[in-house]
C-alpha cells in the first residue's frame, strides 16, 4: 500500500506544472532526533527522546509556503535514559501508550521569515487532544551526502508547548508544565531528480 500510494504521488507531480518545485522527502532516522526538555522539580531539566516514527515532508524551494509536514510518533518509544523512567513515563499519569500509541503534527501552513528560517503552523494531536503547534524552523542544507550520494535536506526545529493543554497534569506544578521541544531533522529524497543541484 505504502508503494501504490507513493506512486500515485508521484504520478501526480509528474502531471503537474509546478512539479520542478516540490521535492518529496522521508526521514534519515539515523539522522533525525525528537528530542524534548522539561523542568525536573528545580533540580534540572531532564531530556527525552522518541525513536520510533514514521512520515514524510515536501519541500517546495521556490514557493516554501506550499511545502508539507507530517510525522507520527510511536509514543512507547520515549527514552529517558532510564527503564523504570521510561516505564512510569509510558503509564496514565504521562502518555498512556496503550490507550494512545501515537501521537501525530500534521502542517497546516508555512511561513517563510528570512533566507533560511521559517514557521510551520501545524496540529499536534497528543492524548486524543489537537492543539495548533509553530515550529521555528532552520533550513541548513540541501545536497548530495558525501558518503552515502544520496540527496538529503536537513532541518533544525524547535517549540514550547505545554503539556497540560493535552490532559497531563501529573506532578503539577512540581514537575515543569512547559515542555522544550527540539528536532533535528535530515530527509532522504524520494522523487529522483526532478530538481537540479
Amino acid at each position: 500500500m505504502k508503494f501504490f500510494t507513493f506512486f500515485a504521488v508521484a504520478l501526480f507531480l509528474a502531471s503537474s506544472p509546478a512539479r520542478a518545485n516540490i521535492e518529496i522527502y522521508e526521514y534519515d532516522k539515523a539522522h533525525t532526533q525528537i528530542l524534548f526538555f522539561v523542568d525536573h522539580l528545580g533540580f534540572s531539566r531532564s531530556q527525552g527522546e522518541f525513536h520510533d516514527y514514521d512520515g514524510y515532508f515536501h519541500f517546495n524551494r521556490n514557493e516554501p509556503e506550499k511545502s508539507k509536514v507530517e510525522i507520527t510518533i510511536q509514543t512507547k518509544s520515549i527514552d529517558m535514559d532510564d527503564e523504570k523512567w521510561d516505564d512510569h513515563m509510558k503509564n496514565k499519569d504521562f502518555f498512556d501508550v496503550e490507550k494512545f500509541p501515537t501521537m501525530t503534527f500534521k502542517s497546516k501552513s508555512v511561513q517563510k521569515t528570512g533566507d533560511k528560517t521559517g514557521k510551520i503552523v501545524g496540529d499536534l494531536t497528543l492524548l486524543n487532544v489537537t492543539k495548533p503547534v509553530t515550529l521555528d524552523v532552520t533550513f541548513n542544507k540541501a545536497a548530495v551526502h558525501p558518503f552515502s550520494q544520496k540527496y538529503v535536506a536537513g532541518f533544525s526545529a524547535k517549540t514550547k508547548i505545554k503539556r497540560s493543554d493535552f490532559g497531563m497534569k501529573y506532578g503539577l506544578p512540581l514537575i515543569g508544565d512547559e515542555v522544550d521541544v527540539m528536532i533535528e531533522v535530515e530527509g532522504l529524497r524520494q522523487n529522483g531528480e526532478i530538481l537540479n543541484n
